[in-house]
């Protein structure tokens, strides 16, 4: 019936469609834009991709599917560099789509996210430059080949998912109910199928084992379906708000302010309570601030005559927006005044990125073991905090922040080495100024000292002789 369905859709896009001039600025018209992806279409473009833009497309395969088809990857950046300009890392972006087989527009949109970048870094854009020579895109775009291609929701894995009660038929594992983030404990569990255990099937494993070795260190993770328009943030699980929740509210209020309306809420408030979710394994698990990213689910086999570009155009702005301005999705502490006064070392920290750090401290090193450290302190977002911490006295180390990138337990620590040359400079420079002046201040008491010792020591101070007449007018 797909496939009846599938022809027929060809036949009409072939009747309906304008023909695309060469000089069009958006490659692809009119089958990439207008036909849901299957597995081979997608083999076929990511391998083109590669071929043809070598300077920032790399390609990987990350494992199979249940059938056995290639998990690929397409890895986004300017790989002439291997980090930014300043020689500082670059960011790293997550992404992953069709987690669910029938979800067409979730694996659209990882599509475009990749493409975008491409066609505009080609065409000279200063953004998708700007992005790739300071960022690496990781985009997973069809995590469940086998369910597309069969256009059921779940993967292949009959023996391991589960049965239709009023049918009888065999269904597959709902991958996106099958991670080791409180699997299988949320009710009902039924018709999300979340597998024999958690990881029991090859494309979460291989979706979790690419987070893990690959991208550990990301500041942003967006998993793409259909079904609400809406964005997600963690927990599935609880309708609170997760620790993270300033940076998540910033990025929803900041998306509503200058980008879209699409609602932003927690996943368990705004959806329905889910367990065993890519998105609260990123964040509980792997500390990512993560976002599930739900088109609306009007979407038809085999495609949709208004072009994906434009049909998930506002879809894109949401997402761009999210990965140029990755930098700021984690804790970025700076310190902006730093004194020794005896044994107390007083500092001001800012934080310029819109999540909070908690239990940071100021450390001191030697020779990699640490010497002292200031009491904990914590950094809220977009803040400036002063701390004194007593008992230094030592010499001959170097000094680093510690630190989480995010307030949730599970959240990647930085070990942040600090040049103070600054700072200490101007400490020397300060001590030397109040040396000279206790000089200069001591020196008149020891004049005048030194003034009285010598007319005391005189028998004719200043040259008075015993004939000379001292006049003096008395007042009345």
């Amino acid at each position: 019936m797909r496939t009846a369905g599938f022809l027929a859709g060809i036949m009409l896009f072939a009747m309906i469609t304008p023909v695309v001039s060469a000089g069009q600025t958006w490659p692809g018209e009119p089958i990439d834009n207008h036909l849901h992806l299957t597995w081979a279409t997608l083999t076929l473009d990511v391998n083109d991709w590669a071929d043809e833009n070598p300077d920032i497309v790399d390609l990987t395969s990350i494992g199979q599917s249940y059938l056995g088809k290639t998990l690929w990857v397409v890895r986004l950046s300017d790989w002439s560099m291997d980090t930014k300009e300043d020689g500082s890392p670059k960011e790293i972006v997550y992404i992953d789509g069709g987690h669910h087989g029938n979800e067409y527009l979730g694996t659209a949109l990882a599509y475009l996210s990749a493409k975008w970048y491409i066609t505009e870094w080609n065409a000279g854009n200063e953004e998708a430059i700007r992005v790739l020579q300071n960022s690496e895109i990781h985009i997973f775009i069809m995590l469940n080949p086998d369910g597309n291609d069969f256009d059921t929701r779940w993967n292949h894995n009959h023996t391991g998912g589960w049965t239709d009660p009023a049918s009888g038929r065999p269904i597959g594992v709902d991958l996106n109910r099958n991670y080791a983030h409180f699997w299988n404990d949320c009710e009902p569990n039924n018709p999300f199928s979340p597998g024999g255990s958690a990881f029991s099937e090859s494309e979460t494993r291989s979706n979790a084992e690419y987070m893990n070795t690959v991208v550990p260190d990301a500041d942003l993770y967006v998993t793409m379906h259909t079904g609400v328009w809406i964005m997600l943030y963690p927990w599935g699980k609880w309708p609170d708000q997760p620790s993270d929740w300033e940076l998540f509210h910033f990025i929803r209020d900041d998306v509503h302010a200058n980008v879209s309306d699409i609602p932003i809420q927690n996943a368990n408030q705004g959806l329905y309570p889910n367990c065993g979710t890519s998105r609260d394994y990123g964040y509980g698990v792997m500390g990512f601030p993560t976002f599930t990213f739900e088109t609306d689910d009007e979407q038809f086999v085999p495609g949709t005559f208004e072009s994906l570009k434009d049909r998930l155009g506002e879809e894109m702005d949401v997402m761009r927006y999210l990965i140029d301005n990755v930098w700021y999705w984690r804790a970025r502490l700076l310190i902006d005044d730093f004194t020794i006064d005896d044994d107390d070392v007083k500092f001001t920290v800012t934080n310029l990125g819109h999540a909070s750090t908690r239990n940071a401290t100021l450390q001191y090193l030697k020779g990699g073991e640490i010497l002292w450290e200031s009491q904990n302190f914590t950094a809220n977002a977009t803040s400036t905090t002063s701390i004194t911490s007593g008992g230094f006295d030592y010499e001959g180390g170097e000094w680093r922040l510690s630190y989480q990138k995010r307030v949730i337990h599970s959240s990647q620590w930085v070990n942040q080495s600090l040049d103070l040359s600054v700072f200490e400079a101007r400490m020397e420079a300060q001590a030397l100024s109040d040396l000279i002046w206790a000089i200069q201040m001591s020196a008149i008491p020891l004049a005048a000292l030194a003034f009285a010792f010598w007319w005391s020591r005189e028998e004719k101070p200043f040259g008075l002789s015993e004939d000379d007449v001292i006049e003096a007018e008395l007042i009345d």
